[in-house]
């Protein structure tokens, strides 16, 4: 597990899943699930890789609606405790899982620090995350801190996307 977090600002959203959890436990570490929601809306996805366990990665390759916007992502498993939490670190990357800047902005932090939990509550699924820079510059905070209300959204729209597909199990 990361030490070095700064947790000076950190992103944290509630979301209650009408799904069991062990269902969304799934559709965040399996493949098969993953690749049908995962993502802003309107942002395609190519899973390059997908090895959900503590010590595994995941590489994708997100392009943007109209194409002219392609960036590959990374997620370098740090703990994954079935059903219950998925801890990762996210950062961009090149398609061999290279770390590099994101391509929006050479002041954004080059990794992200998310911790995902799952509760059940009476059949459904309380999702929590929480997102804080690791090991980044004060200017890097300020970028991601800046930048939090357009990450809530993208956010808040991929658990839209995560809502309807389980809608649809």
């Amino acid at each position: 597990m990361v030490n070095n977090l700064n947790q000076s600002f950190e992103i944290a959203i509630t979301r209650v899943f009408d799904a069991p959890r062990e269902l969304v436990f799934k559709a965040w570490t399996e493949l098969g699930h993953f690749a049908k929601w995962w993502g802003p809306k309107g942002v395609a996805l190519e899973i390059v890789k997908m090895d959900a366990r503590s010590g595994g990665e995941f590489i994708g390759i997100q392009t943007s609606a109209d194409g002219n916007q392609v960036m590959c992502v990374k997620f370098a498993y740090q703990e994954v405790v079935e059903p219950e939490k998925v801890a990762y670190i996210r950062s961009f990357s090149d398609e061999q899982g290279h770390t590099v800047r994101a391509p929006f902005s050479v002041s954004w932090p080059l990794e992200i620090m998310n911790i995902l939990t799952l509760e059940d509550d009476k059949g459904k699924t309380v999702l929590k995350l929480k997102g804080c820079p690791v090991n980044a510059s004060a200017e890097e905070h300020e970028t991601y801190k800046g930048m939090a209300p357009k990450l809530q959204q993208d956010l808040e729209g991929t658990f839209d996307k995560l809502a309807d597909y389980l809608a649809s199990r």
